[in-house]
């Protein structure tokens, strides 16, 4: 049996579209793991699935490329969001993932813009193993800790040419401190509206960019009265905007593109 995919990306971080709508869908943690591993697969940092909602466009479900789940994925959301509202003509339309209702609309530029949801900052909320200070951790570096449905792990570096993200973020990720694991960036502040941010990302490793990384990285970056409410985030494949009032919902506006389409054999 044949499975038909869509594959784009959001300045080089990749993800893979299924829709699914009108049919049940058959995707398993073991299908998703196998559609993302780059050598026998399609490939991908995330997987999105489109599903049937009664109360928005559709609804959708993420995999990370080792095939466990996760809630939401900033970089797909604007993907599937991108994909729904050319086919419906329209510029605006609703998402319904495990984070809730997202609302996204098309700018004037074409970027696709995401209501991420409000941050949480409960070391339960995270989670984390016990109770700390989520705006300090104790760890080397005193990162900040957030969620933005998924855990996110920020550093503020003077230099990031100096970090080694393959040994630090795969070490962090799996820290017993994180009970689901964290994703893992590493901020280096270029003024108060703009960051340089590199990422280790939870079931993906180091990534392009990432939309829920760039929102952590900024909301903790504003937490700390470093940054200003609305911030460039300079990733290592493009750049993406954040907004965020230090109150309410994140906002996250950039680009989406289409790479290719295709089928793959479920067997």
């Amino acid at each position: 049996m044949q499975l038909s995919f869509h594959k784009m990306h959001a300045n080089g971080d990749d993800f893979v579209i299924v829709d699914s709508r009108n049919s049940a869908s058959a995707m398993t943690s073991a299908m998703a793991q196998r559609m993302g591993n780059r050598n026998r697969g399609i490939g991908f940092n995330q997987l999105a699935v489109l599903l049937d909602c009664d109360d928005a466009a559709a609804r959708v479900m993420f995999w990370n490329a080792d095939g466990s789940a996760l809630d939401v994925c900033g970089s797909a959301t604007r993907g599937a969001a991108d994909l729904l509202m050319r086919e419906a003509n329209v510029t605006s339309l609703m998402l319904r993932t495990n984070r809730g209702l997202l609302t996204c609309e098309r700018t004037p530029t074409g970027a696709i813009s995401v209501d991420m949801g409000v941050p949480l900052f409960g070391w339960s909320d995270i989670p984390l193993a016990q109770e700390l200070d989520t705006a300090a951790l104790p760890l080397a570096g005193i990162p900040a800790a957030c969620s933005m449905g998924n855990p996110h792990c920020t550093y503020f570096v003077d230099d990031l040419a100096s970090i080694d993200i393959a040994t630090i973020g795969p070490a962090i990720e799996t820290d017993p401190l994180f009970p689901l694991k964290a994703n893992v960036h590493f901020v280096q502040i270029i003024d108060r509206t703009h960051i340089r941010l590199r990422i280790w990302e939870r079931g993906a490793g180091i990534a392009q960019g990432s939309g829920s990384c760039s929102c952590g990285a900024v909301v903790n970056g504003i937490r700390r009265g470093l940054l200003d409410s609305t911030v460039e985030v300079e990733c290592d494949g493009g750049s993406v905007t954040v907004q965020w009032d230090g109150l309410g919902a994140v906002f996250l506006i950039g680009p989406v593109e289409a790479s290719f389409s295709g089928t793959m054999s479920q067997g």
